[in-house]
């Protein structure tokens, strides 16, 4: 199935970027207005976080997350095809910060949000990190899908491991250096098990492990940001957060990246994936301390 699905993919991934656009906007226009995909949840997740706008200004940050949502699934295709030269002039980025800590013999922990293009970020750095990057992927259900999207995000070096893979691999990972790229803003399974921090006004619990991982092996936290240009156009800004974070108090360092999440998402706030449940659990006291 994987030789008649990828030839057809590749084929589609070959349409002009203007044609792409013109598919996504209709795409968009019926997951919002038709479909109305994950729409309360997307709505919900917005005016809580941005209460001081209007229910107008809320539903106008819908449509454009909606937009920037397909483009990155379709634009996602054109990584088939899409050559390196064309890859560097539409995602740009400042990773010296990353090469001169690498240059110190330092691991690095690339700390990201769930913003747009996420693959865009992933070839860029295989291609301007001067050591190998790891990119933790969650398998797709579907075996030819999954080969696909691995196919395209290994295209430039990324080295891939599954989530599900990732506790029996890490070992040998760890023991070279590495830079690896984590998506920092996950709800963890059991509320009980995360960090409870104020993201957006609205205590919220973090996933621990990408702040316990870069304490236990003292490795150095990186903030990635994404500006989203115009369509098929990105930029990634590279801030340090902790060159050698080992002796910094529980919760801190997690504090320091929602303070460059959230001020990233103000910037632009439709370029963060809403349709994910953000506030999903309520705070309660048997949860432990709001930390920051």
């Amino acid at each position: 199935m994987y030789y008649i699905i990828f030839p057809f993919l590749y084929l589609l991934s070959l349409l002009p970027f203007f044609v792409i656009y013109g598919i996504s906007d209709g795409i968009a226009f019926l997951l919002f207005h038709v479909f109305k995909y994950r729409r309360d949840v997307v709505m919900n997740n917005l005016a809580i976080a941005f209460p001081e706008k209007s229910d107008a200004e809320r539903v106008q940050i819908a449509k454009r997350f909606y937009l920037y949502f397909t483009d990155t699934l379709l634009e996602s295709l054109k990584f088939i095809s899409l050559s390196k030269k064309q890859l560097l002039k539409r995602g740009t980025g400042n990773f010296d910060i990353v090469n001169e800590l690498a240059a110190k013999g330092h691991n690095i922990n690339l700390m990201a949000g769930h913003q747009f293009n996420w693959e865009f970020v992933n070839h860029l750095t295989a291609i301007k990190v001067n050591i190998p990057f790891i990119g933790i992927y969650m398998p797709i259900s579907n075996k030819v899908l999954n080969r696909v999207f691995i196919d395209i995000r290994k295209r430039y070096g990324t080295v891939l491991i599954s989530a599900t893979e990732f506790k029996t691999k890490m070992h040998a990972i760890f023991n070279e250096q590495f830079s690896i790229g984590l998506a920092a803003d996950q709800n963890p399974g059991d509320p009980r098990s995360g960090y409870w921090i104020r993201f957006f006004n609205r205590p919220v619990p973090f996933v621990t492990g990408p702040e316990k991982g870069a304490v236990k092996n003292n490795a150095a936290v990186v903030y990635v940001s994404f500006k989203k240009i115009k369509r098929g156009y990105y930029h990634f800004e590279c801030s340090l957060l902790a060159e050698s974070p080992a002796g910094m108090k529980e919760g801190e360092l997690t504090c320091l990246y929602r303070d460059k999440l959230e001020q990233t998402i103000k910037a632009d706030p439709a370029n963060y994936l809403w349709s994910h449940r953000r506030f999903k659990f309520e705070w309660t006291p048997e949860y432990g301390e709001i930390i920051g």
